[in-house]
């Protein structure tokens, strides 16, 4: 039900991706950005007309050119030494994008790594939340069958398989 994936996240035939997100949701560096030329023009066109999104929040388009039907964008938050509801705020993007995947149906969704780039969430922390969040709401989803976490390097894939395995 929950597997480590280590590759582009652009590149998974799931129902629903989650993309770690901007405010503006018009696209960025890392994940986002991939996922924004993969998936073509039309996802941009899209997110202009969703107003942005808030930290913690969550919202839904089309996958467009992607081999997902639905990404799910997401805004995690900024690490600042965790005095600012960081890990409340990460703890709400997994539990938000697992609402939308569970109302739109999806079966299977796979999660980057929110907020451990540019946004400076310490890796391991993020993962704890993360498995945590998956393992405690998954039950409530009861049409979410697979759960992945789509990890890009080494360093993430060493930290989920030590935490799922």
């Amino acid at each position: 039900m929950i597997e480590i994936y280590k590759g582009d996240i652009t590149k998974l035939k799931v129902d629903a991706i989650v993309n770690a997100a901007n405010k503006s949701l018009l696209g960025g560096g890392g994940v986002d950005g991939a996922i924004h030329r993969a998936a073509g023009p039309e996802l941009l066109e899209e997110c202009k007309s969703l107003n942005g999104c808030e930290t913690g929040e969550a919202k839904i388009t089309s996958g467009y050119n992607l081999p997902a039907k639905y990404v799910i964008h997401t805004v995690g938050p900024v690490w600042n030494g965790g005095n600012n509801h960081e890990e409340a705020l990460l703890q709400n993007c997994y539990q938000r994008s697992l609402e939308l995947a569970h109302e739109y149906q999806a079966e299977s969704i796979a999660f980057p790594n929110i907020s451990t780039g540019v946004y400076h969430f310490p890796k391991d922390l993020a993962a704890d939340i993360a498995i945590r969040t998956v393992r405690d709401y998954l039950p409530s989803f009861k049409s979410i069958k697979k759960v992945m976490f789509a990890v890009f390097d080494e360093e993430n894939y060493n930290i989920y398989q030590e935490r799922l395995y």
